[in-house]
């Protein structure tokens, strides 16, 4: 199970892929992660998914890592006397707190007075994913009189969003209390918080979850993009979420967010994962159109660590199909010969750190000489994390201890994580390494593999120890 790849994928599970059967056929497709979507599904539908994960890491003796994505606070509108209205750009249209009284065709309730509290005249709502726009003519603490600027129809319970300012919100609903506690007693790998505006709701999250599982931000709104340092000093991972961001953004805003996020992530490090509509189509089509097969491909090409499929595998009709079409893409642009060229052109710049240099130094001997690939020892990740920021072209093989270390590592760029006992001396390293290296086919007789370890051994703390070894002779 040894993946002909590096960019790794992630995959959203539900209806049409829960069952152990199916978990297990994504997972020899090239699911490296699985996604228990908390916005969908019970928690005993969560619970079983989970359990198939697990079934199916040990009929593979590969480790499979569980992402846990909470819902956030979503901000929607009240409800209408005939569940929708019709409106028309030029009309004014009132907002207010009166959940009690249905809405109709001038009003509707919108029970979120921290949205009115943010908004001022001039600011533009976005209702329904974009496709109603309004604009605030004056507000108070309890309603907003907009005119209506775009869309010809309103429903019951749309979403709202507010680009133009920082909502006070807290990070985490009470849903999502009850779905971090429930997810972190599950044993997940990594949890996901959504809607992140700023640094204090990752401080939130970290400090509830207490290093039992690994936490990534989602960046859905604009707010985040100028406060990313902020946070990406304070998440174990950054997800691209596109749909969200795509709403509060200008369509050609969006790939240029990409690319500063993806940017600003691989410079720290952090393994970062682009999300939605990646292969769309795909939900109701067996192919993907061209388009989206680009979209795949100039993701792989900018460095992404991984990338992730949604309703195409949780409830679209060909969940398998996408999954192996998604796992071609990355195969193909990564034969291409131009393409370390072109991933490598943001590479980041060293840090004065010791281990940093070493890191470095690793890869540097490893492209220079005929290295076959590389083993990092690593018991908390972070020297795998270190190796895979630089990127190197050979496989790289992660030795760990601790199960749940490998499981969060199956989302970093080009690692195949496994588990192992912590070696007792150099020349049992030595050993281990290279055993590990010619079961999993890494390495052919006599060829070089270079080793990154920390010593003492076990001891968490950076690398300090490179050391060249080869496969011996059979």
């Amino acid at each position: 199970m040894i993946r002909a790849r590096r960019a790794r994928i992630l995959a959203t599970l539900g209806p049409a892929s829960r069952a152990p059967d199916q978990v297990l056929a994504l997972a020899k497709a090239g699911v490296d992660v699985f996604r228990l979507n908390f916005s969908h599904g019970s928690h005993e539908d969560h619970a079983s998914a989970f359990e198939a994960v697990r079934a199916a890491e040990a009929a593979l003796d590969r480790p499979l890592g569980a992402l846990a994505d909470l819902q956030g606070p979503k901000l929607r509108l009240g409800k209408f006397k005939d569940s929708a209205v019709t409106i028309k750009p030029g009309q004014d249209f009132r907002l207010d707190l009166d959940a009690e009284t249905l809405g109709d065709a001038a009003r509707v309730s919108m029970p979120h007075p921290e949205l009115f509290a943010a908004m001022e005249a001039g600011s533009v709502l976005l209702i329904d994913d974009g496709k109603v726009r309004l604009r605030v003519v004056r507000s108070g603490a309890d309603f907003a009189d907009t005119e209506v600027v775009q869309g010809v129809r309103l429903s019951d319970r749309k979403g709202v969003a507010l680009p133009s300012a920082i909502i006070p919100l807290p990070a985490m609903t009470e849903k999502d209390h009850r779905d971090l506690a429930f997810a972190l007693r599950l044993g997940v790998d990594w949890v996901a918080l959504s809607f992140v505006q700023r640094a204090a709701d990752m401080a939130e999250l970290r400090q509830i979850v207490q290093g039992r599982a690994a936490v990534m931000a989602k960046i859905e709104k604009p707010a985040a993009l100028e406060r990313i340092e902020e946070i990406l000093d304070l998440c174990d991972g950054l997800m691209v979420a596109r749909g969200d961001l795509g709403v509060e953004l200008e369509p050609e805003e969006v790939p240029v967010a990409q690319k500063q996020l993806l940017r600003a992530a691989r410079r720290r490090g952090v393994p970062i994962v682009v999300a939605t509509q990646m292969l769309e189509s795909m939900t109701s089509s067996a192919m993907p159109t061209r388009a989206e097969a680009s979209d795949v491909a100039n993701a792989v090409y900018e460095g992404a660590d991984a990338l992730m499929l949604s309703a195409e595998t949780a409830s679209g009709d060909y969940p398998l199909e996408a999954v192996g079409m998604m796992n071609r893409i990355i195969e193909r642009v990564e034969r291409d010969p131009r393409w370390p060229e072109l991933m490598g052109a943001e590479h980041p710049s060293v840090d004065d750190e010791d281990a940093d240099a070493l890191v470095a130094a690793a890869r540097r001997a490893a492209d220079a000489g005929s290295t076959a690939c590389l083993v990092a020892y690593t018991r908390t990740g972070g020297t795998a994390r270190r190796l895979a920021r630089e990127r190197p072209l050979q496989p790289t093989v992660a030795l760990t201890p601790d199960a749940s270390t490998a499981r969060r590592l199956g989302l970093v760029w080009g690692l195949e994580p496994r588990i192992a006992n912590n070696p007792n001396d150099l020349d049992d390293m030595t050993e281990q390494a290279v055993s590990t290296a010619v079961r999993l086919g890494l390495a052919k007789p006599l060829q070089r593999i270079l080793i990154l370890a920390g010593t003492p051994f076990g001891a968490p703390g950076a690398a300090n120890l490179l050391r060249f070894a080869h496969a011996p002779m059979k």
